[in-house]
């Protein structure tokens, strides 16, 4: 299937994001974005000014510091709750549409199958907690609204994942990196794309739905192929337990979604995620080359 954005404008909040700018980049001219300093989605003046009218309106901004989050709840249900509902009171009131993006952390990390939109949820976490408030505030506040569930998105570049793992490769001789947390690894860029064809019948779409990289895989499995992925010895990646690395906020065991909720709407599935790793390792190589440096 090919990919097409719809013939309405689009609003992308959270465009200074890893997510937001990519569907920016690739909506071919056809989106605005908006960072945090343009526009507070927690704010209803700020969110009045940018959604006018007739447009499709994709929700990227949230407040993601997972562990951040177990001790800063006011700025997790503000980004996460709050700001969302907005959105979506907005969009009703203009005749909008919405897709708003959230997160595998709405589930308990129990399951030993790939999690469904239907499936019960339980997160462990402020964050998920948030998330999963947020999702629900917005389908009320917008019946017609999406919500897009994803999991562990990363571009190559910046901190995230597989950012750090790379850079780790150049500075150490070996990487310690857990095993026993699975889940869908996805590259931002598949994910945009995906958003972008979604916005184009949004209006028609269930109203929950998942988009992540096909297969699933550990931290240690990305982290390995990573590494591969650049020509170094995936063996100088070692693996350990979640009990060798507490954090604030507990990491699900397992948090795989599940392409048939997506695939079953009609819309593309994202590549599985080692060819989307390839694909953004690439990307990555292309971008030192063009400016110089690793």
């Amino acid at each position: 299937m090919t990919r097409t954005a719809p013939a309405r404008p689009i609003v992308v909040t959270g465009a200074a994001g890893q997510l937001g700018r990519q569907v920016v980049a690739r909506s071919s001219g056809a989106a605005v974005g908006y960072g945090s300093r343009e526009l507070d989605i927690t704010d209803p003046s700020s969110v009045e000014a940018a959604i006018t009218g007739d447009c499709v309106v994709i929700n990227c901004a949230a407040h993601t510091a997972v562990d951040a989050a177990e001790t800063d709840v006011d700025a997790a249900e503000n980004l996460n709750v709050r700001g969302p509902r907005l959105l979506a009171e907005r969009c009703a009131e203009v005749g909008a549409q919405l897709l708003h993006v959230s997160t595998d952390y709405v589930f308990p990390g129990d399951a030993r199958t790939p999690y469904e939109p239907s499936d019960p949820t339980g997160p462990r976490t402020v964050y998920g907690r948030t998330k999963l408030a947020g999702e629900r505030a917005v389908l009320a506040a917008l019946p017609g609204a999406t919500v897009v569930r994803t999991a562990w998105v990363y571009t190559g570049t910046g901190t995230d994942f597989v950012a750090t793992m790379l850079r780790l490769e150049r500075e150490r001789d070996t990487v310690t990196v857990v095993s026993d947390q699975v889940g869908s690894p996805t590259y931002a860029a598949d994910l945009a794309a995906g958003l972008l064809e979604a916005a184009g019948t949004v209006g028609t779409l269930p109203s929950v739905l998942h988009a992540a990289g096909g297969g699933s895989a550990s931290w240690f499995d990305l982290a390995r192929a990573a590494f591969a992925g650049v020509g170094a010895d995936p063996e100088r990646v070692q693996p350990c337990s979640s009990d060798d690395f507490p954090r604030p906020a507990p990491r699900p065991a397992y948090s795989v979604l599940s392409p048939q909720s997506w695939i079953g709407s009609g819309l593309t599935p994202l590549r599985p995620w080692r060819a989307a790793l390839d694909a953004a390792l690439a990307a990555r190589a292309d971008e030192s080359g063009r400016f110089g440096g690793r």
